[in-house]
């Protein structure tokens, strides 16, 4: 309930949420938690509203780190007006926020040069732009592509992919200079480049020279969409990569003498083992899948949603990029004329609830892989993906619920933004 203030004493712009379970690690603990907690510490100020949250879960607010789109806006469709990219890139932010993805990486599949010329200027991280209002908030570029394999490449032209025979001026000359510069930190007032991340295949000409220069530029590597065998991805490991994309997905399957790209999961605790995104729709991978890749290494389990534009939009027909187009049928993205999925019509609340649902995982080893395991896996830890002091206070505040077939789920009740509070599903009038 909120608090009355005197008009004798000021504002403090301090919110204290009680009664909640709070995921800590791999625990839920009972205790407070105050937003701008340094002024609370430093002058013993009260806060202006008490929130309780009456037993229910108080966790960090999600991060996608591999999300194309959704509610109509695609990331890679520019406009003949940049003004209308722009407006729709605050319009999908604004429709985020309420699915709890409170920070994510948008998304580019391989796509022409002059695609990345024009938009990665606009989807790099918030820097000093740092407004609550906005909605979700940009954590940087993941270039997925064009230097894949043209055996793996999914729904991605094959008539954009490129290799590397000039090594990173390859890779300069595809994203742009101005795009691949050094990612100083995180939060704002650092230099940021405008890309985070980068998927490519290894064992594409000139791929695997590259590696530690991306890495060198504070951009995590990626492996995908790739033939590389157990081999290829230790050394590209071994190189500096971090993350492999959509495991299982657009990759050599895991074979008894050769257990591929999956085998370096299994690799002696201690050693250089990659994070791993996992797509938990129930289409892209079998429920049993996607255990054994938990079991296999869930430190570098990360749930992420591959969505696309039609998140949020009817059945039917849409045009993508380079001539494509897709096919919605419900859950189910696919290439029109084909069988090739176009990936995912999920929010990454449905991933998450998948999950739970299919593993033994508990409530807070399934949020940290919505939070604290993709946020160290870029580098940010202290900044997101925790309720620890001085995070930033992105949070959201679930219901669980367990039915009697087994299903479990989460229900999201509210979302904080920066400290601010932007969605309440209980009061349908208030919201961004």
């Amino acid at each position: 309930m909120p608090m009355a203030i005197s008009p004798e004493r000021p504002r403090t712009g301090i919110t204290r949420l009680t009664g909640g379970r709070l995921v800590r690690g791999n625990k839920l603990v009972e205790d407070d938690l105050w937003i701008s907690q340094e002024v609370f510490y430093e002058h013993h100020a009260v806060p202006d509203e008490i929130v309780d949250l009456k037993g229910k879960i108080l966790c960090p607010g999600f991060i996608d780190v591999q999300f194309n789109g959704a509610f109509g806006f695609d990331f890679s469709t520019v406009p003949e007006e940049i003004g209308e990219y722009q407006k729709g890139l605050k319009r999908l932010n604004k429709h985020l926020i309420r699915t709890g993805v409170t920070s994510y990486l948008p998304t580019l599949p391989s796509q022409q040069a002059e695609v990345y010329h024009k938009v990665l200027r606009y989807l790099g991280p918030s820097g000093d732009a740092r407004n609550a209002l906005e909605g979700s908030e940009s954590l940087g570029a993941h270039c997925e592509g064009p230097f894949i394999s043209p055996s793996k490449n999914g729904i991605h032209s094959p008539q954009v992919l490129q290799e590397a025979p000039n090594g990173f001026a390859d890779m300069e000359t595809i994203y742009g200079l101005e795009n691949l510069s050094h990612a100083g930190g995180y939060p704002h007032g650092q230099i940021h480049s405008p890309i985070s991340m980068i998927t490519a295949a290894p064992e594409v000409a000139g791929i695997t020279a590259c590696i530690p220069e991306v890495v060198k530029r504070g951009i995590r590597f990626a492996i995908g969409h790739t033939e590389a065998t157990y081999e290829e991805a230790s050394d590209a490991i071994q190189q500096g990569a971090n993350m492999i994309t959509h495991l299982f997905n657009a990759m050599r399957p895991l074979h008894h003498r050769n257990p591929g790209i999956f085998g370096v999961l299994g690799k002696a605790e201690g050693t250089d083992r990659p994070y791993y995104g996992i797509i938990s729709d129930g289409i892209h991978l079998h429920p049993t899948t996607v255990k054994i890749a938990w079991n296999a290494h869930p430190d570098g389990f990360i749930l992420v949603t591959d969505a696309m534009k039609t998140v949020g939009l009817p059945d039917g027909v849409y045009d993508w990029t380079n001539g494509d187009r897709w096919v919605k049928k419900g859950p189910l993205l696919t290439r029109e004329g084909s069988d090739t999925l176009a990936g995912s019509s999920a929010t990454l609340i449905e991933c998450v609830n998948n999950f739970w649902t299919w593993s033994h995982a508990s409530i807070p080893e399934v949020i940290r892989s919505v939070t604290e395991t993709p946020a160290e896996m870029l580098g940010l830890r202290g900044a997101k993906g925790s309720l620890d002091a001085d995070t930033d206070a992105d949070l959201l505040v679930l219901d669980p619920v367990e039915e009697a077939d087994g299903k479990r789920s989460f229900k999201i009740e509210k979302v904080w933004k920066f400290g601010t509070l932007v969605h309440d599903a209980g009061d349908q009038n208030f919201g961004l």
